[in-house]
Parts: C-alpha cells; structure tokens; sequence
C-alpha cells in the first residue's frame, strides 16, 4: 500500500476521531450548563409541543433570521440547504450499494454545489459591506466562510472542469470503513479537496460552527413561557433547595 494512501487514511481516522470526540464534549458542556432564569424569546409557546415546533421551524426554516434580516436568512438558508443536499450525495461514497434515496438526490446534489457556493459568497460579502457585521467580525468568521467556500469550490472544479477516478475513491471510503486501506488517486486537487475537509472536521468541534447542534441547549429557544405558571428551578438549584 502506497505511503499516500496510508497518510490520508491516518489523516482522516484522525480528523473523524476529533470531530466525534469534540463534538460529544462540546453538548456534554451544553447540557450540564445551568440555565437558572426563564428566559424563552417572546412572543414564546407555553408548551412542550409549542417549543418543539418553534425548534422545528427555526431549524427547518431558520425563523429568527427571516425576521431580523431577509438577504442574511436569504444566503444563509440557501447555504445550508444546498450543504445538505451535497452532504447526502456523498453518502453515495460510503454505500455499496446506494441506497434509493441517495441514488434519487444525486442529480439535485450535483447541482446544489452551486448554491452552496453562492450562498457562501454571499455571506462572506456581507461581513464586508455590512457596516456593523463588518465590526464584530473577526479572522476567524473569515477563515471559516473561506475554508467552506475552498471546499466547495474545489468539488465543483473535480467535478466539472478536472475529473478524479471517483470509482477508486468509492474504494477508499469503503476500505476506511472497513478498516482496509485502499489506493487513492494522486490527483492533486482530489487531496487537497480531502485535507479542507479534514481540516474543518479538526476545527469543527472548536468553532462557531458549533451553533448547530448548541441551537437545541438555547434556553432563548428549548424554554416555554411558563414563568406565571410554575416556578423555574435549575437542577443544582433543586438539589439545594431539597438540603
């Protein structure tokens, strides 16, 4: 087995070993962070079903955002739903054989880059010419948005402009699932297409991308308006109060 395809594999358990284990701690610290006030976003529901169906509709269709701004929520739902779509075409990469509704979202996957990419430049623009974004803004907020946007960017270019041995690339992603490691092409833009991507997974569980999974821990969001109802306590105020 060649030295390259042993490195990439190398680098990729690593990159899935910090994602999985960084991510777990990050909504472990989530969950055991005391929310001791009420503290919901109102107009709020004063019910469990209520709360989830706001959960829903902010994750579904980013419902705050609408709100606050139409050109932000515009790029910023079209990011992610065009990120969604291109993550479950990838799936494809890991199956053997595909399910159907990866074989059926292949089309609207390929395409759906192009959004992704639009949406990102959108956004990164934005922290440009929006005078306030523009202040609050900090390198990081701008490494991100380029390292999203370099990976989308270099997938379209594989797969529009310079073909890479995707069937040799299937082998790999099976072989690593399998524990066996298989050859990759030397294509230069397949490996740098990899290494952005294991370098998000690294800086994933670190950054503000975390926001996706912490929108479910917002108590301004997973709290019902019940302060008039029922007294709110914290687990550890409980506990005291019980001593």
């Amino acid at each position: 087995m060649s030295a390259l395809a042993i490195g990439y594999a190398m680098l990729l358990y690593a990159a899935f070993a910090v994602l999985v284990l960084g991510v777990a701690v990050k909504i472990r610290g989530y969950a055991r962070t005391p929310a001791p006030l009420k503290i919901p976003t109102t107009p709020a529901p004063t019910t469990s079903t209520g709360v989830a169906l706001r959960l829903t509709r902010e994750v579904v269709f980013f419902e705050s955002l609408f709100k606050a701004s139409k050109w932000t929520w515009l790029f910023g739902w079209l990011f992610h739903a065009a990120l969604l779509l291109v993550l479950l075409r990838h799936v494809r990469y890991f199956q053997q054989p595909v399910w159907t509704p990866i074989v059926f979202v292949q089309f609207f996957g390929t395409y759906a880059g192009f959004a992704m990419v639009i949406g990102l430049a959108g956004l990164w623009a934005r922290r440009f010419l929006v005078d306030r974004v523009r202040y609050i803004s900090t390198p990081s907020d701008h490494l991100h948005l380029a390292l999203l946007l370099a990976i989308g960017l270099s997938g379209l270019t594989m797969r529009f402009v310079a073909h890479t041995d995707i069937v040799a690339v299937k082998a790999f992603m099976l072989g690593l699932m399998r524990l066996s490691i298989q050859p990759l092409p030397a294509d230069p833009l397949l490996l740098l297409h990899l290494t952005l991507v294991a370098l998000l997974m690294f800086v994933f569980p670190i950054s503000k991308l975390m926001h996706a999974p912490g929108l479910f821990f917002s108590p301004t969001r997973n709290q019902a308006d019940t302060s008039r109802e029922a007294r709110h306590l914290a687990s550890w105020a409980a506990a005291l109060e019980k001593k």
